[in-house]
């Protein structure tokens, strides 16, 4: 079932939420969800999701790798925050949780209520729009927001033009 929640809340900010993996075409999404969030005078939420089954071994092995893990996603989010604060003057929210991609992307969209646009790129491969564009159009019951699709191959200076 879908929520009646579209667009942004009274009195806050409209934000658009970009998902930060190790995709190349992530980084499509997020230039587009800060750059269309400086034009529109919003904001932009990088999520990054480190997914749980990673973690099925051993206790003192568990801990390392989710130590590892958590350093591995502050370091891609702070990377792609860093690129963008020079580029486009944004300061991104930088979001990470443990789940479910899918899962977590509804829970956050849920939670904060000024995301209003979800942004995913479609991958450059030839082999499909990519992961997590395959599973978020597979979804039953969809968000409760709007979801932008950026084509994987454009540039950034398309991009600029299209925000």
């Amino acid at each position: 079932m879908v929520s009646k929640r579209i667009g942004r809340q009274e009195g806050g900010k409209r934000k658009f939420l970009a998902v930060i993996d190790e995709t190349p075409e992530c980084t499509r999404a997020a230039s587009y969800a800060a750059r269309r969030a400086k034009a529109s005078g919003g904001g932009a939420v990088f999520l990054y999701v480190i997914e749980q089954d990673e973690f099925q071994h051993w206790a003192g092995v568990e801990k390392i790798m989710r130590q590892e893990a958590q350093a591995e996603a502050d370091s891609r989010l702070s990377r792609i925050a860093e690129t963008l604060r020079a580029d486009v003057g944004i300061e991104p929210e930088l979001v990470v949780r443990e789940g479910k991609k899918e899962e977590e992307i509804h829970k956050l969209i849920e939670a904060d209520r000024e995301i209003a646009i979800l942004v995913l790129a479609t991958s450059q491969e030839n082999e499909g729009p990519g992961p997590l564009v395959s599973a978020v159009a597979g979804r039953s019951g969809g968000f409760a927001i709007p979801v932008t699709i950026v084509p994987g191959a454009l540039t950034e200076e398309e991009i600029e033009s299209l925000s």
